[in-house]
Formats: structure tokens, C-alpha cells, sequence
């Protein structure tokens, strides 16, 4: 389907350079940012969290800023401020690092909620408000924060309403003997990031963000995913379900995959694929046994969906 299966293979491999064994989560990263949401990474020290991102914004001729969050981290660190020229005798405005194309959030639960909240609006509605005058941000415009599970110490829990500003949440998970020898061994002289080069422009990737959008997606894969999305609301434990915006990141990086995988239509194993990491985040089970016993309840409950909710069949193609 136009550039976007072309280029989207290349974006890949070329992360695929530095990161060895993640081409699913690699792909993932991909989708979110070619359907115009935001990613969270979470997943233990030293797995390649902040490695990733960095590649994948090295893979693209677009601007980069990065974040470390700290607990001393004021909001206008992210958004910038208004600083007095006493030259001019006014106010200058110093733009902040949101200012970008794609926003590395680094430990993004080591910030208070005050500043974790400066990110809200700039998340949402592309836009940051300064001394109540509002600034438009660049397209595309792509949030991937990184956070560490196991740590609580100096630590803030992103409450549920910013947990669903994020299209998905990810994980790295383990790699096999094999995949971390050869980490040792591609890493053993240089660093292969620092050999990266772009391999995409920011006009091709706007124009893979408008083929992603324009996929077509027919009436009854809809109501496939509203079933879904109304079905984690009725299960047992959950005391909130899927928003009707997270309805909308489901068909959104559905479109996304598919026109990664060379199609203009959608099928229901796009749905399947890319459910978990979009709806999981979004639930909130109740603290009994099922959650302490289960590390991924989230995640087993939207399989254990997915199996119940009968997958349409039919030409999705057909228009």
C-alpha cells in the first residue's frame, strides 16, 4: 500500500540494527506513531527501553528531544516559559522540549503528578498553553515514555486518566541465549547506533500517517471492536472497563498495522494482534486474588476476550 509497507520494513530493520529480537515490539512502536498516538514502555532496567526510541528517531529525518524525569522536575521544564529580556525589556518565550517531533519521556514516574500533568495537554490536543496563550505543536507529534515496574521509592504511579492519553503500553520481555550473545557480540567494539542513518524523510512519514488513516475498515469489523470494548465493562473484577477513546485507538493502530502489513483494508487479526497492548493498560481490576496471582491479569483478561467475542467473517475488502 503505497510507501508505507516499503518504508515501514526499512524504518524497522534499521532499529533492527541496534535492537536484537523485538521486531514485534518494534512494529508496535511503529504503528502507534503512524496512527498519532503515544507509547509507554515499561519494563525492567537495562532492556533497551530508551535504546529503541532513540533509534527509531534516528531512523527518521525528524526532531528528537529527550526528557529525564526527575522528582525535581518542574512543568515548564517540559513546556517551556517566559523568560524577561531586560535588553528588550519583555518577555521571551523559551520553548520547552515537547517542542519536537518525538518526545522521549525518560522515567516518567520519577516526576511528581504536577509535572506528569504538564504532558496531558500536549499528549491530547497537540498543543501547549504558556501563560494562558496556547502554542501549536509540530506534526507528527509522538510521546514514548519509559517506566521501571519494580521500583516504588521516589516513584509516582501515573494515575488511570494518563495511563489512557497512551495509545499503547509495551514490554520488551525477556530474550533467549542466543539473541544475548549476539548483543555481546554487535556491541563489542561500537555502539551501532551511533552508524545510524535516516532511512525515512518527515514528509514520507506524513504521508504513512495519511495512507495508516485512510485503510478501510468495514461496518461489521466496527462492531467487532465495540463488542470487545463493551465487553471488558461487564467482566468480573474489573471495576473500569475501555473508554470509547480507547474504541478508537483500537481501530486507529488496526488501520496502522494492516497498512504496515501492504494492505488498504482491515481484518479481524488485526485486531487481534495489536488488542493487548492497546486495551490492557486501559482496565482496572479489583484488587483480590486473580490480580495478585496473575503478573498480566489486564492482559489475560483481553485474551480470554478475544477468545469469547466471535470474530467476523466476510470480504473486508469489499468496499
Amino acid at each position: 500500500m503505497g510507501i508505507t509497507c516499503e518504508k515501514g520494513k526499512k524504518i524497522i530493520e534499521n532499529v533492527e540494527k541496534v535492537i536484537v529480537g523485538k521486531r514485534e515490539v518494534i512494529t508496535f512502536l511503529l504503528t502507534a506513531l503512524l496512527s498519532g498516538g503515544h507509547v509507554l514502555l515499561e519494563d525492567m532496567p537495562g532492556t533497551g527501553k530508551t535504546k529503541m526510541v532513540k533509534s527509531l528517531a534516528r531512523s527518521l529525518d525528524a526532531d528528537f528531544s529527550r526528557i529525564q524525569f526527575t522528582p525535581d522536575l518542574l512543568p515548564s521544564d517540559v513546556t517551556g516559559m517566559n523568560v524577561f529580556n531586560r535588553k528588550s525589556n519583555e518577555f521571551d518565550l523559551r520553548r520547552g522540549p515537547v517542542f519536537t517531533n518525538i518526545l522521549l519521556a525518560d522515567e516518567i514516574n520519577r516526576a511528581t503528578p504536577r509535572t506528569q500533568a504538564g504532558l496531558l495537554e500536549c499528549m491530547e490536543e497537540k498543543q501547549v498553553t504558556i501563560d494562558g496563550v496556547s502554542f501549536s505543536l509540530s506534526e507528527p507529534f509522538f510521546v514514548a515514555a519509559t517506566q521501571n515496574p519494580v521500583e516504588t521509592s521516589g516513584t509516582f504511579p501515573l494515575p488511570e486518566a494518563q495511563l489512557d492519553r497512551f495509545m499503547m503500553k509495551l514490554s520488551l520481555g525477556g530474550l533467549s541465549g542466543q539473541e544475548e550473545w549476539e548483543i555481546l557480540d554487535r556491541f563489542g567494539k561500537n555502539d551501532p547506533y551511533l552508524e545510524l542513518s535516516p532511512v525515512a524523510t518527515k514528509e514520507e512519514l506524513g504521508q504513512m500517517r495519511k495512507e495508516a488513516g485512510e485503510v478501510f475498515v468495514c461496518d461489521a469489523l466496527k462492531k467487532y471492536m465495540v463488542e470487545i470494548v463493551r465487553t471488558t465493562r461487564s467482566r468480573e473484577k474489573v471495576i473500569v472497563g475501555v473508554s470509547t477513546r480507547g474504541a478508537l485507538a483500537l481501530m486507529c493502530a488496526a488501520r496502522a498495522y494492516a497498512a504496515l502489513d501492504g494492505r488498504d483494508y482491515c481484518i479481524p487479526d488485526d485486531v487481534k494482534r495489536i488488542a493487548v497492548p492497546v486495551l490492557a493498560h486501559r482496565l482496572v481490576i479489583s484488587y483480590g486474588s486473580y490480580s495478585y496471582q496473575k503478573k498480566d491479569a489486564a492482559g489475560e483478561m483481553i485474551r480470554e476476550i478475544l477468545d469469547a467475542v466471535p470474530a467476523p467473517t466476510e470480504d473486508f475488502s469489499r468496499l
